[in-house]
């Protein structure tokens, strides 16, 4: 397993702590940047869906692909950044996603469904460079105690960009006029990618420039401890919860402009259904922010289980219900969500000591969830109907129930 280099920041002194903070605000940027363009495959799974008449299982394959790159480009991720360092690696892996933006325009003139899943495969490759240097960065920069709340607090920036993107693609993707041509309506993608391609280079450029701190490698003393990360219970258990946790988040997400648009709960169009997802990311941003105070007083797999349970009977609410009810329920299940992604990962990382950036790279690989859960799901809807096929993501945030009371405790490495 490759690993990223990491370091604990406990000691650092005050013009170290200074640094840090700038880091942390320097990486906000990119975790505003990745949650955007990861949700605009929420505008883009109806979008290309209606444009190439696609089943449910189909148009899930734009996660698969997307998320897929996670479990496939983890490893040499790790690899990359070990070698070129975090800051050589984060402009690396801008300027794969820029291409991999740019790549949308090609996919448009060709209107071939399999050269957009290309395209998505090449950006989400870049964003998984970004996940693997970004994620354990952000642990590292402080106090190992306050890392779920620090991670959680960069991770409300994330969801900035989640709540912003939505009106951003219903605008410039999904307002094409009734009856256009596939031609046209593949078309629509072509300036939101080129404007995103644009962005993530002057980010890259803006990165080459920063002067970040260092993180000192602490694989050799992993090599000389004979220390892995997978002897340790919670780390093991939490990647299991990353995986379902990241596979829940985007089949619901996924499929919200679907769900909001049965006749049974809102029958809305496309481009209207798609200004409600906002309220589900922008739920997530606002439940990180008041996460990440709560998580300073409060024992996070507490809250992690607390919020789990919250998640899951609102999704079985929306399930069970219509109209208002059903639509609001499954709204509100981004709320509870917010704390979840960055509270696993630093649990699941808690006491794991040199064999810390190992275990990064172990639970960066487990976000391939977000590429097979919503393809399950799309299998399930098929089948099933859509709003039954939201049992499963009740059994994802039972799983993390589990792991937030008793999974994520640390025991003594092999017990």
């Amino acid at each position: 397993m490759a690993t990223v280099p990491i370091a604990n920041a406990n000691h650092a002194g005050a013009a170290g702590a200074e640094n840090y903070r700038f880091a942390l605000g320097s990486l906000t940027t990119l975790f505003f940047m990745w949650g955007f363009i990861t949700c605009l495959n929420d505008i883009l799974i109806p979008h290309l869906k209606a444009v190439f008449s696609l089943n449910y299982a189909q148009a899930m394959l734009i996660q698969f692909c997307f998320f897929g790159a996670y479990f496939l480009v983890s490893v040499p991720a790790g690899v990359l950044v070990k070698r070129l360092g975090y800051q050589k690696g984060i402009v690396v892996g801008l300027l794969t996603a820029a291409l991999g933006c740019g790549l949308f325009y090609p996919a448009a003139v060709s209107a071939t469904y399999g050269v957009f899943l290309g395209a998505l495969f090449v950006l989400a490759s870049g964003i998984t460079v970004l996940q693997v240097a970004a994620n354990p960065y952000v642990t590292a920069l402080g106090p190992v105690q306050t890392a779920s709340s620090r991670l959680t607090l960069t991770q409300a920036f994330n969801s900035l960009g989640t709540t912003i993107a939505p009106a951003f693609g219903s605008v410039l993707i999904l307002s094409v006029a009734v009856g256009a041509s596939a031609e046209a309506e593949a078309d629509a993608v072509k300036l939101p990618y080129l404007l995103l391609c644009g962005m993530l280079i002057v980010l890259a450029v803006v990165f080459a420039l920063l002067k970040l701190p260092h993180i000192h490698d602490q694989e050799d003393e992993v090599a000389a401890t004979g220390q892995s990360a997978l002897a340790h219970r919670h780390l093991v258990l939490g990647a299991i919860g990353i995986f379902v946790y990241v596979g829940g988040e985007v089949a619901i997400g996924s499929f919200l402009v679907n769900f909001l648009g049965e006749s049974h709960v809102a029958g809305m169009a496309e481009a209207d259904a798609a200004h409600y997802i906002a309220f589900y990311w922008g739920g997530a941003m606002v439940g990180r922010f008041i996460g990440a105070a709560v998580m300073q007083k409060v024992d996070a797999g507490k809250v992690l289980g607390f919020n789990a349970t919250m998640a899951a009977l609102l999704v079985l609410v929306a399930m069970n219900s219509s109209g208002a009810l059903a639509m609001w329920a499954i709204l509100a299940v981004g709320l509870f969500n917010s704390i979840m992604f960055p509270t696993i990962f630093s649990l699941a990382l808690k006491n794991l000591g040199p064999a810390t950036a190992q275990g990064s790279g172990i639970l960066c690989l487990a976000i391939v969830g977000g590429a097979l859960v919503p393809l399950l799901q799309g299998l399930l809807a098929d089948s099933v109907g859509l709003s039954a096929s939201f049992i499963l993501p009740v059994l994802c945030y039972g799983y993390i129930l589990f792991y937030g009371l008793k999974g994520s405790v640390p025991r003594e490495a092999g017990q």
